[in-house]
């Protein structure tokens, strides 16, 4: 009975443990970071490691605490105070040769108030200009929000090596100015806000429709980026109509995600989700967020995604695909980039028929992304199966994601059927 406890133990420690650690491990981090400012947040990393590590191997002989999350923090603070004093005993001993760069007694608090606060200040402190707008997103990806460096080299459509080598020069960079989370100036955050926002976009699109082999949506990553976005709304300085809009976005997005997929973690169509299982409080929420970033004459990407995920939960309109096609118009003008062409054209087909958007497809030649052979695959599926069976085969070929090679070869099998169906009865 003993071992078969502790066997028990080992399987929900092993469960819970990355869940924390993706959910905590930032937080803890950027209340450490207070104490010992962004030259040295490798110690603070380190620190926090070496807690989830102490979790790994006592909770696994001494069971789960009662409140995990409360263990962490208590460790990491015990943790902290051991290094401060040992670096008092250090600092005493070579007092003449050395200059403190730590305050010696640490105020680690983990309150909710502190940790929101600690992480909304490390947000900004990392975005920095010290380094380009692509290196401070990739620093804030890894510190803020525990990307690892495929991940972000996926959201960046690069490779790792690159990825590596701009996070090694970022660090550097802080390091060398010795930046400290500290309160901004209005000015200051203005200036920040921007990038600010394009990394919580990117961390919540990576968990909307995650690239990696396991998982298609990562609904953890979705809510601590729609989690960070709330913050910035609630502070007056950071409450901006784009803030409003992202935010707004996220949970129109959010409420048709237990929709997305099925038991057997397959990607569903939108037109074949169950919208019963649409939050409507989400959307409720987002119209609430939505109707706030319309309070100025300011049209940003957010405004334009927003109001395309608005009439996605629309059911009852039905010139709903007009209203989407003209925001797509606007959002490529704005900001163009493959998804959003690929996405424009999906709308085309709902407005001008399947036909003429496979034209509109075609003008693309988006010939390396597995999306494009995916909307052609969906394009074909009524108008000829061979060539969508091609282009599904493509798309099974080059997408990285395990569960969404199965939901296309699925896809394919059907397609099969039916042209083995329509075979046979032609032949008749």
């Amino acid at each position: 009975m003993c071992i078969l406890m502790q066997c028990v133990t080992k399987f929900y420690t092993m469960e819970l443990l990355p869940h924390l650690f993706r959910h905590e491990y930032t937080k803890m981090t950027a209340v450490l970071c207070r104490n010992f400012g962004l030259k040295h947040i490798e110690i603070a990393e380190d620190i926090v490691s070496d807690t989830f590590l102490k979790a790994s191997q006592h909770w696994a002989v001494n069971g789960i605490p009662e409140n995990p999350r409360a263990w962490l923090y208590v460790v990491a603070k015990n943790k902290t105070k051991d290094y401060f004093k040992k670096l008092s005993v250090f600092e005493k001993k070579i007092k003449n040769e050395i200059q403190p760069h730590f305050q010696v007694e640490p105020n680690f608090e983990c309150d909710s108030k502190m940790v929101s606060d600690s992480q909304l200040a490390m947000i900004f402190a990392v975005c920095n200009p010290v380094n380009s707008d692509e290196s401070q997103i990739c620093l804030a990806l890894q510190i803020l929000c525990g990307f690892s460096i495929e991940e972000i080299a996926n959201a960046f459509l690069t490779n790792s090596e690159t990825i590596k080598k701009r996070l090694q020069r970022a660090r550097a960079n802080l390091r060398k100015d010795n930046f400290q989370i500290k309160s901004l100036t209005k000015i200051e955050i203005c200036l920040r806000l921007d990038i600010v926002l394009r990394t919580l976009y990117l961390l919540f699109s990576e968990g909307y429709f995650s690239k990696s082999n396991k998982q298609q949506i990562k609904i953890d990553l979705c809510s601590e980026a729609t989690r960070l976005t709330l913050l910035l709304t609630e502070n007056p300085l950071t409450n901006t109509a784009e803030s409003n809009a992202l935010l707004a976005l996220m949970c129109f997005q959010s409420s048709r995600l237990r929709a997305r997929t099925n038991d057997k973690n397959e990607a569903v169509l939108f037109d074949k989700q169950d919208k019963s299982l649409w939050d409507k409080s989400l959307i409720e929420r987002g119209n609430y967020y939505l109707i706030n970033a319309t309070t100025g004459n300011e049209l940003s990407k957010y405004h334009l995604e927003a109001g395309i995920a608005y009439w996605h939960t629309t059911t009852t309109d039905k010139y709903k695909w007009d209203y989407i096609l003209k925001l797509y118009n606007k959002l490529i003008l704005i900001e163009y980039s493959p998804i959003t062409a690929l996405n424009r054209t999906f709308a085309f087909a709902k407005v001008y028929g399947n036909e003429e958007a496979i034209a509109v497809a075609k003008q693309l030649n988006l010939v390396e992304s597995n999306y494009y052979h995916e909307l052609l695959g969906y394009l074909y599926s009524n108008v000829n199966i061979k060539r969508a069976i091609e282009h599904y085969e493509l798309a099974v070929n080059l997408t990285k994601s395990n569960s969404e090679r199965q939901t296309l070869s699925k896809k394919i099998k059907e397609l099969n059927l039916i042209l083995k169906k329509s075979e046979r009865s032609h032949d008749m």
